[in-house]
């Protein structure tokens, strides 16, 4: 044998642990009791946990297949009973406990379920005040969910006969306790809702009893059949110290069946005296109205308007004196501004006239013609005066005048006028114009004179 050999290997060591505690009948099957630790729920997943005492802890692990089927959520710290089996975890050597089940320690189950269901439907808002309603005063037909021998159903009706003897009282017989209690108490309320129309509020309840007992009253199914009831709900279950989700549920909650039924119902005695009350009240106040109604109508009688009833009018005969004279002041004005208003428009009328405007215009056209012919004649006679002058200017002027006086002009032969000796040459013919003929010359010699002594 060689040393290596003596010698196992990590992997063969826990491979016997476990074939050990595989072995041991004892670890096959084991009931604990222990406080969660380290506990952090793992959703969809496997819980990985400690369970401890005062001196011990051990580790343990709840598969998923186990934990889904568990009717309440495990948190830190809370004391619980587990089933499983202990083993060996080989790929770290180390042993656990494996829980199969488990469930809160002693009734702490219930009561876990019992917590953790009140606040989910808290947070629903099943609790709120505001879903309340007010239960009807004059109940004519009262449904009652509970067990049919038991003293619920008969002191639910002593007390509602006794009260109100008018209100009818229908049971909807159902099993309050075990594990058939919930869906009987639901099959119920279901018979209810289908004749709702029959009936204006609903009781239910049971005697006193242990937590398991009311139990029924406690589950998820049972308190939202409540809560959808549509008539006012009175919830009368166990003691006055018992208190179930349906409870609180409920519109209204009964400490007793007794209670139960006088909150569903009203003391006809009381009632009855209210009545009475409200007669008197109502036979007094009519005493009263009739009274001050006398009192005004003697007032009346004794006034001055009834005992000398034409003094009603007096003033409002004078008024409508006034109002007349006032009237025919005004009309008068009235017609008088109108006439002065017709007279100027006639004036008017007249002065816009076409025959008065025609007449104007041939007075004005007929002076205008003459002023015009007037002006006409005055600017002939001008024009001729001085047309006169004009022909005797010219007459003075003309140079026919000067030429009978001896002189003559010259021209070219082509008609213009020779002013001057530069408009001659040598050899140039020219026309001599005298008063009673023209002569021909031909420039023989030029001389022009400088001044008047002197020729060039």
């Amino acid at each position: 044998m060689t040393a290596e050999s003596k010698y196992l290997s990590v992997t063969d060591l826990n491979y016997y642990i476990t074939q050990k505690f595989k072995n041991d009948p004892y670890l096959h099957k084991v009931f604990l009791e222990g406080e969660l630790s380290n506990f952090r729920f793992r959703r969809n997943s496997h819980q990985y946990f400690s369970l401890k005492d005062e001196k011990s802890k051990i580790n343990a692990v709840m598969f998923r297949s186990d934990f889904e089927k568990m009717k309440f959520k495990p948190e830190e710290g809370m004391k619980v009973y587990v089933t499983g089996y202990v083993g060996v975890y080989g790929v770290q050597g180390s042993y656990q406990f494996y829980v199969q089940k488990m469930e809160p320690a002693g009734l702490g189950e219930l009561y876990e379920r019992l917590r953790q269901l009140q606040e989910k439907l808290s947070k629903e808002g099943l609790f709120n005040s505001e879903h309340k309603r007010r239960l009807p005063r004059f109940p004519d037909k009262i449904a009652v969910v509970t067990s049919a021998s038991g003293a619920v159903i008969h002191d639910i009706m002593v007390t509602a006969n006794r009260r109100f003897p008018h209100a009818e009282i229908d049971l909807y017989p159902a099993i309050v306790q075990g594990e058939k209690a919930s869906a009987s108490l639901v099959a119920a309320m279901d018979q209810i809702k289908a004749r709702i129309d029959n009936y204006d509020v609903m009781i239910i309840g049971r005697g006193g009893g242990s937590l398991e007992d009311l139990w029924p009253f406690n589950e998820e199914e049972v308190v939202r059949a409540v809560y959808n009831m549509p008539i006012p709900v009175i919830s009368s279950v166990g003691h006055e110290t018992d208190t179930t989700l349906c409870d609180l549920v409920a519109d209204v909650r009964a400490a007793t069946p007794t209670a139960a039924a006088e909150y569903a119902t009203p003391n006809l005695a009381d009632e009855l005296a209210g009545i009475h009350q409200l007669q008197s009240r109502l036979l007094a106040s009519m005493q009263m109205i009739i009274r001050q109604r006398k009192e005004r109508l003697q007032r009346v009688k004794n006034s001055v308007i009834i005992r000398e009833p034409m003094r009603l009018y007096d003033q409002q005969a004078q008024s409508l004196d006034l109002l007349k004279t006032r009237l025919e002041q005004v009309m008068q004005q009235t017609l008088h501004n109108n006439k002065q208003l017709v007279k100027l428009t006639n004036q008017r009328l007249i002065s816009k006239s076409p025959t008065r405007q025609i007449e104007q215009m041939s007075q004005k056209t007929e002076y205008l013609t003459r002023n015009l012919n007037l002006a006409i004649e005055n600017f002939l006679k001008d024009k001729r005066h001085n047309f006169k002058q004009l022909i005797t200017t010219l007459d003075d002027i003309s140079p026919l005048k000067v030429l009978a006086r001896g002189f003559v002009y010259t021209s070219q032969e082509d008609g213009k006028t020779i002013t001057t000796i530069h408009d001659l040459d040598e050899g140039q013919k020219i026309n001599l114009h005298f008063k009673d003929g023209l002569a021909s010359a031909e420039i023989l010699d030029i001389k022009e004179k400088t001044n008047a002594n002197e020729e060039k």
